[in-house]
């Protein structure tokens, strides 16, 4: 699961909304690192970027994700290993910009819903690779 996430060329094939890469840092996943993406559908793209503020190899990834002008999020992704598999968790709320004048509870929901699928996407890609 870990060699998915440290891998962020993967980034646009799980993430629900990222519609192409345009760089990864060479240090990613390391703390201060940059994903430089593109999100929505073309021709209503938006290039930004998604920085890792904390990482533990094989357990945590904390982002802070951005998709001016619709805002930036704090994500946290968590995988628990157990043996022969992984248990992985995504954490994510958004932190800036008019998204947050959506009410908390519909947000949480549209969240949850976004996160599912990438997790699925996620679990995909991670049982091909192995």
């Amino acid at each position: 699961m870990w060699r998915v996430l440290a891998d962020g060329w993967l980034y646009q094939l799980w993430v629900v909304g990222a519609t192409r890469m345009r760089e990864v840092d060479g240090s990613w996943p390391a703390p201060g690192s940059k994903l430089h993406h593109s999100v929505g559908v073309w021709p209503l793209t938006i290039d930004d970027d998604t920085e890792v503020v904390a990482s533990e190899e094989g357990r945590l990834l904390q982002l802070h994700a951005r998709a001016w002008p619709s805002g930036a999020a704090e994500v946290v992704i968590r995988v628990e290993d157990h043996g022969a598999g992984a248990t992985v968790t995504i954490e994510e709320d958004l932190v800036a910009g008019p998204g947050r004048l959506v009410p908390a509870p519909a947000r949480s929901l549209a969240i949850q819903l976004r996160n599912r699928e990438s997790l699925q996407r996620l679990a995909w890609l991670a049982e091909r690779r192995e």
